[in-house]
This record gives structure tokens, sequence and C-alpha cells, in this order.
């Protein structure tokens, strides 16, 4: 438990990360700020009770702050800062303002003048990358996609050429359709890394490659449970350009042919690689 003597502090706003699963994962100083600020708004009173409860924090005041009040909220904050106190901001899990209510608060404090101050901790995007080992040095986090399958096909086509690891956050519920979509946009050959309940009891982190995830997700309806972070490995490097030769044989296959009979008809007259053609197939496509 904690034990620290609770200070004064500065009156600022202190975005505070909290567990994402282990109750444990949150750092020294963030229990620090917690058991001294004056108030904290959370996402779900209820499980921030929990929280801190469970790390001898009490007799706390919570003020409610999640998607559906959050500009108002924002405006006690401000007050609540007007009067020389300080409040910290947490959500149910990770940190606030990532993939989670937070960012307008933030912005409406700043722009009345008050200070906000980061307190850093758990994040499930780098935890599932530390974790997976694809070796690409850049990444891009992009969060949720959308719910609705022709408007994720259409943000996933924009990210096609990237070449980063692209990491998503998904629900259950929807996993077997995204991934669906992420098959037919990428293809089976880029890596994917499923990673399920990150830092929790059933913790799963399961690489392989994007034709056959389907098939795993499927084997086991425990694969399906709890919350998700997907990373697909980054776009293969393109060869230095396709020939004007190439691509105009490659258009004129798309214009008559499926994708994957023109893509395979495009390897036999080219000698181009069959990723290559491939991923300049699908911009193509894209670009119709």
């Amino acid at each position: 438990m904690h034990s620290s003597q609770k200070q004064k502090l500065e009156y600022a706003l202190y975005v505070v990360a909290t567990p994402i699963g282990n109750m444990r994962d949150i750092s020294l100083r963030a229990l620090d700020i917690l058991s001294s600020v004056d108030t904290i708004a959370a996402e779900d009173t209820r499980n921030s009770a929990h929280l801190l409860t469970f790390h001898g924090i009490t007799a706390k005041r919570l003020l409610a702050l999640h998607q559906h009040n959050e500009r108002g909220a924002a405006d006690k904050v401000i007050n609540l800062l007007a009067q020389g106190q300080s409040v910290a901001l947490i959500t149910d899990a990770g940190t606030p303002a990532v993939s989670d209510p937070g960012a307008l608060v933030v912005e409406a404090v700043r722009a009345a003048g008050y200070k906000v101050i980061p307190i850093p901790g758990a994040n499930a995007a780098v935890a599932a990358l530390s974790a997976a080992g694809l070796a690409a040095p850049h990444f891009l986090f992009y969060g949720f996609l959308p719910n609705k399958s022709a408007a994720r096909c259409k943000e996933l086509q924009a990210l096609i050429e990237y070449p980063y690891t692209l990491v998503f956050y998904e629900a259950p519920h929807r996993m077997l359709e995204c991934v669906e979509d992420l098959l037919a946009v990428f293809g089976g050959e880029r890596e994917i890394v499923l990673a399920r309940e990150v830092t929790k009891m059933f913790e799963n982190i399961h690489r392989c490659r994007l034709q056959v995830a389907l098939e795993w997700l499927n084997s086991d309806t425990n694969n399906l449970r709890g919350e998700f972070v997907l990373l697909v490995s980054a776009a293969p490097e393109r060869v230095e350009g396709l020939s004007a030769e190439v691509e105009h044989v490659l258009k004129i296959l798309l214009a008559e042919l499926p994708l994957k009979q023109a893509v395979q008809l495009a390897v036999q007259i080219t000698g181009i690689g069959k990723n290559e053609l491939y991923q300049r197939a699908l911009v193509l496509k894209s670009a119709e």
C-alpha cells in the first residue's frame, strides 16, 4: 500500500496514467499525486474508487468526467483551479486523451491559462510494441478504426504504403470483421501481432501472417475475448519505382481482371516480385 505523506501541490491539472490491467502498474509519482490533489476527475468514479482503495488512497473528492459530459466538466475543473485547487485527471485505464476522454479538458484548461502536468505510465500500444518483435524503426499509432467495414477499408487503403508498424485498438466483438478487412486491404503476406488483454491475467500476444490470422482467432473462443492491440508490419520496401512499362502492363490487366489474377499475370510478364506488384496494384485500385 502507498503510504507517502500528503504534500501540498501547486494548483494545476495533473494528467495521470493509470494501470491498463495489473493494478500494480502505476508509478510512485502517480500515487503521490493522487494522494495529494484536492479533486480527481475520473472517467468512471466507481472504477477509480476501486483503484484508489487498492492503493490505500481514501476520502478523495471524485468528479465524473467522461466523453458525454467532457465540455461541461471542463468548466468545473477550471473553476476548481481558479479557487487554487489541484486536480488530477484519470480514465478507466491507461493515459487520458489517448483514445480516451481528456483532450477537450486539457485544451480548455490550457486556454484558460492554467498549467497542465503529465504523469506518465502504462500504455497498451507501447507495451504491445515492446513484446511484438517488429523491427521497423517507426510506428504509427492509429487507435480505433471506424465501426463500419466500408469506412474502415477506406481508412486502411490510405495506410497501405506507410513504412511504419501500424498500431490499432479494437474491441472483441469487431475483431473478426476488422481482421477480415485488414487481410482484404493489406494482403496475406504482411505480419500481424494480436495482443490481447495486455498486462492482465489472460494476456496473450500472438504473431502470424495476416493470411492465417482468422484461422487462429477462430481456433479457440478465448482468442476473441478481451481488449486488443493490433500491430500490422510496415509496408515492404518498394523497389526503386516501377518502370512506366510495368505500370502500364499492370493497369491494363487490372482493367480486365480481378486484382489477384492481374497480379499473377503481371508477375509472369514482368518478372517483378509478387509483393511489390500486389502493393502497387492495391494503390492503383484505390485511386480509381
